[in-house]
């Protein structure tokens, strides 16, 4: 079975400050603020929510289809995702533009100013989940506004169920587009602070939101995440990771565990768990991508944090 995954591949530079941000920016001159800052270190990340599920979901030994847009510099992403023997058939190149990329500069006490430029993501609706062949599962994570919303849609129409994950894109819809997605979703899955906006701009509360969907999936950072499924709410656990170096992609990781749950036809509860070992695993590694545990080890992870078998 393959799991169609709609969603952003971006480049993610990061640069470090090797000082504070609040010595070198004055609180009464913030209206007329022209900063440089010296960053000696910097490295390029391979990511984006599309990018980051399905390299997670390859390490589950599952099938992911990659569908996104990106631009003229696709090419060293191209060769990465050739490497690893990820499908590219489904990632259109859209001329003159960039593939979506985030410039992300750190100080010393992880402050974060970021700039992202979306490019060549606003034209993810050029993309049509009716081209994609022998799909069981799909996700719409976060993505240009118009392609997000016709992918939802095709997804529906074709009968393929889909979990709905707006992330970061949740705030370019009212709650008439978040209902309307929930409608045509068969899952969803959010974070505890995108749960909150999610019931404030639908006017619902996340029990009644849960009753739209076969499951509502909330992660709760270190404190697991809850399970809505059929009436009832499931805490999971978290995993406690070896050690804690970055959180990017974390909900990338567990996002594929719950897609490698559902296409093997698995119970909430286990589901729930392979993802958050996932988000564990992740953590302990910088970028989306750098996280190389064999299908073997995982499995292995997983009987030691649960004591059963996966």
């Amino acid at each position: 079975m393959k799991t169609l995954i709609c969603g952003s591949l971006a480049y993610d530079t990061i640069m470090v400050f090797h000082d504070h941000f609040k010595n070198h920016i004055l609180p009464e001159q913030i209206h007329i603020l022209n900063v440089s800052f010296l960053v000696p270190d910097m490295r390029r990340e391979y990511g984006g929510c599309a990018g980051n599920i399905a390299y997670n979901l390859h390490l589950l030994g599952g099938e992911p289809l990659i569908m996104a847009t990106v631009g003229d510099d696709y090419g060293p992403y191209k060769q990465r995702l050739s490497h690893y023997g990820l499908n590219t058939r489904h990632i259109q190149e859209v001329p003159d533009t960039f593939t979506a990329q985030a410039f992300i500069t750190t100080d010393l006490a992880d402050n974060q100013i970021t700039a992202f430029h979306p490019g060549a993501m606003s034209h993810s609706h050029l993309n049509k989940i009716g081209d994609a062949q022998e799909v069981g599962v799909g996700i719409v994570s976060p993505d240009g506004r118009q392609g997000m919303l016709d992918h939802a849609r095709q997804f529906h129409e074709a009968g393929i169920p889909f979990f709905f994950d707006p992330g970061q894109g949740l705030p370019m819809f009212d709650g008439a587009d978040l209902l309307e997605f929930l409608q045509l979703a068969d899952y969803c899955t959010v974070n505890d602070y995108e749960a909150k906006m999610l019931a404030e701009r639908t006017g619902k509360s996340l029990d009644e939101l849960a009753k739209s969907v076969k499951a509502l999936i909330v992660t709760l950072g270190a404190n697991g995440s809850e399970i809505y499924s059929g009436g009832q709410r499931m805490a999971i656990p978290c995993v406690k990771p070896d050690e804690v170096v970055d959180p990017t992609g974390c909900g990338d990781a567990y996002r594929a565990g719950l897609l490698h749950g559902v296409a093997q036809g698995w119970e909430w509860k286990k589901t729930g768990r392979l993802a958050s070992l996932m988000g564990s695993l992740k953590i302990a590694h910088r970028g989306g991508q750098n996280h190389k545990p064999t299908s073997g080890e995982i499995a292995e992870r997983f009987r030691l944090a649960f004591g059963e078998e996966l």
